[in-house]
């Protein structure tokens, strides 16, 4: 059916050759036409009346998003777009249809948004109610916020060799780092932005000590936040987790965490992070 070829459609896009978007402007959206699809058996034919309610809706749709000033939009054939909106509407019975409706962070080259939406008849009325909420859906995932979540870095405070130890430390900061975002992005409060191209931006000063210069940086990359975190290795069987979260504009501290000082062997500290975050950044919110 038409509606889940908007799978295939997202791959493809997430493909393509994209631009960054810039934090100072209004964020450029393209919004693709939906299809529709009846699968209904009805006898009756409503093909006029499902092409001049779409229409009414695509153009409510695109009204919506470009009456907020925060974002402009851009034609679907325009390189540039920093988010695409896709979708599909099929008829399913008589008095039901489904909504099918994708977002993509084209510079991330990711869904921020794939939702599945039913809602009941098939008349001006619930067409136009059917439009407000993807509306308010698709703005809300638009106004998610980006968070540059940089490599967990680690201080040790032991006598022991950095050497002897490096290659494990490495592994395991980069799990904690790994697990860390995902579990900021699968709570979505925030949209995760690669930090893969910022890598080393500090010229080989750790961010921790860079008074954070790291704000500075996740706003380069287009993200409204930074995090960056620190594993301290008190004892070969001692550390303590911390992070903060800054404004990538003003560089402001928006949170912070620390976990005090836990027990336990240096696998553990992924575990240690993820709840930390958890707890102070998406379960007390």
């Amino acid at each position: 059916m038409n509606l889940f070829r908007l799978v295939l459609s997202a791959v493809l896009l997430l493909l393509l050759p994209h631009s960054p978007a810039t934090a100072e402007v209004a964020i450029a959206v393209a919004i693709d036409d939906f299809s529709y699809t009846d699968t209904s058996a009805e006898p009756t034919n409503q093909i006029a009346a499902h092409e001049r309610r779409l229409a009414a809706f695509m153009a409510a749709l695109r009204k919506d998003i470009g009456a907020d000033q925060r974002y402009r939009l851009v034609p679907s054939t325009q390189d540039g777009a920093a988010f695409k909106v896709i979708g599909g509407i099929q008829k399913t019975s008589t008095l039901v249809q489904w909504a099918k409706v994708a977002v993509i962070d084209v510079g991330a080259r990711k869904l921020v948004m794939d939702k599945l939406y039913t809602f009941r008849g098939d008349n001006d009325e619930s067409w136009h109610r059917a439009e407000v909420f993807v509306s308010r859906e698709v703005m809300a995932a638009l106004a998610t916020p980006a968070l540059a979540v940089f490599d967990f870095e680690l201080e040790d405070m032991t006598a022991a060799s950095a050497s002897a130890s490096a290659a494990s430390d490495a592994a395991y900061l980069a799990e904690v780092t790994g697990s860390v975002r995902n579990a900021l992005g699968q709570s979505g409060r925030y949209r995760i932005v690669d930090v893969g191209s910022a890598r080393g931006a500090s010229a080989g000063q750790a961010l921790r000590d860079c008074g954070g210069c790291e704000a500075a940086i996740a706003r380069k990359l287009g993200a409204d936040r930074s995090l960056l975190g620190v594993v301290r290795r008190v004892s070969r069987t001692e550390y303590t987790l911390g992070f903060q979260l800054r404004d990538a504009n003003t560089g402001t501290v928006l949170a912070r965490g620390d976990s005090g000082l836990r027990m336990g062997a240096d696998y553990s500290w992924k575990r240690g992070a993820v709840r930390l975050v958890s707890d102070r950044l998406i379960e007390s919110h």
